[in-house]
Formats: structure tokens, C-alpha cells, sequence
């Protein structure tokens, strides 16, 4: 049973900057792809971005490419997010999650997940 605990997210200004942390434990983490979603008010969770174990491939949805950088410090069973540039439709609870599968975009692919942390973005 692994265990995910996100920290990290706030208000900021569009424009602004944030850096998602999800600390895993209870399993071992380079066993997972871990991946970031996030879910607006009325709207389903959708794919951020992922990363393998040995963080040689990501990939990202189109809506943050260039924007969001996924990235991982297994020494540390953590998993990050750096967001620049936001946009107030960044607005959601970003969630990580953690899949025993290569890359992969769809929620239900995922195993296990975090509470989320909520990132507000105003204009």
C-alpha cells in the first residue's frame, strides 16, 4: 500500500509560479510512473503530466506544454510540479498518483492516490 501526500499549492497571481511536492511511502517508489491530474469544480479529472521511474520519459498535456515541468528525486520518494506562467484556468485540486504501468494519461490507470492539494489563480 503506498501512500501520497501532496503539499505545494495556493493562491498566486496569473502569471505566477508554484511547486507541487507528493512525498510517497509505504511501497517502493521506483517500482511507479507517477503522474499529476487535476480536477476543476464541475469538470473531470484530467491528466497533467507523468514521469517513469527513472524520470527518462514525461509527457504532458497539451494545455500545460512549456508551462509545467514534471520531474522526480527518488532519494527523496518525491515527486514534483513546477508550474510557471499560470493561467486562472489552472485552477483545480492537483492530485499525484502512482501507476505500476509505463506511461500512461487515464485516471483509472493509476493505483493509487493523494487527498490533492488546491492551486487558485486569480486574474
Amino acid at each position: 500500500q503506498v501512500q501520497l501526500v501532496e503539499s505545494g499549492g495556493g493562491l498566486v497571481q496569473a502569471g505566477g509560479s508554484l511547486r507541487l511536492s507528493c512525498v510517497a511511502s509505504g511501497g517502493t517508489f521506483t517500482a511507479y510512473t507517477m503522474g499529476w491530474f487535476r480536477q476543476a469544480p464541475g469538470k473531470e479529472r484530467e491528466f497533467v503530466a507523468t514521469v517513469t521511474w527513472s524520470a527518462s520519459t514525461t509527457q504532458y498535456a497539451d494545455s500545460v506544454k512549456g508551462r509545467f515541468t514534471i520531474s522526480r528525486d527518488n532519494a527523496k520518494n518525491t515527486v514534483y510540479l513546477q508550474m510557471n506562467s499560470l493561467k486562472p484556468e489552472d485552477t483545480a485540486v492537483y492530485y499525484c498518483a502512482a501507476s505500476l504501468y509505463g506511461i500512461r494519461v487515464l485516471p483509472t490507470q493509476y493505483r493509487y492516490w493523494g487527498q490533492g492539494t488546491q492551486v487558485t489563480v486569480s486574474s
